[in-house]
């Protein structure tokens, strides 16, 4: 009995309402509005100084590991789906093979520049 008291401490600190810890995002699937299956979160991108998450990094592509691209989205084009039980975003796959993305081991500089680039392609305010 004492391991199940165990189990619901840890899934009380890691999701609470509207709180859901770093470790159980990363991996979580995403979707299209359509409910197909777009890819992962790989990680998430937080700002040092506002505490802000302002990319999702969606691992979109390939097969086992090989030929898969990290496409960073903005936080705020994913919702939180309690029935599909992942992100679902307004994009289809055509529109995340033209968006900005980069290769395992490349990861760019998340400047203003950048922030800019990713930011109005999907067509959200930096």
């Amino acid at each position: 009995m004492a391991h199940q008291t165990d189990v619901t401490a840890t899934l009380a600190r890691s999701e609470s309402g509207d709180l859901i810890a770093s470790d159980r995002v990363e991996g979580t699937a995403v979707y299209n509005r359509q409910g197909e299956k777009l890819g992962s979160i790989k990680n998430f991108m937080v700002g040092k100084r506002t505490g802000r998450v302002d990319y999702a990094v969606l691992s979109f592509g390939g097969l086992f590991g090989l030929g898969e691209r990290y496409y960073p989205l903005p936080w705020d084009v994913l919702d939180y789906d309690t029935q599909q039980g992942g992100y679902v975003v307004d994009l289809d796959k055509a529109k995340i093979e033209g968006a900005p993305y980069y290769e395992p081991n490349q990861e760019p500089t998340y400047d203003r520049i950048y922030g800019e680039r990713v930011y109005g392609y999907y067509g959200v305010p930096f």
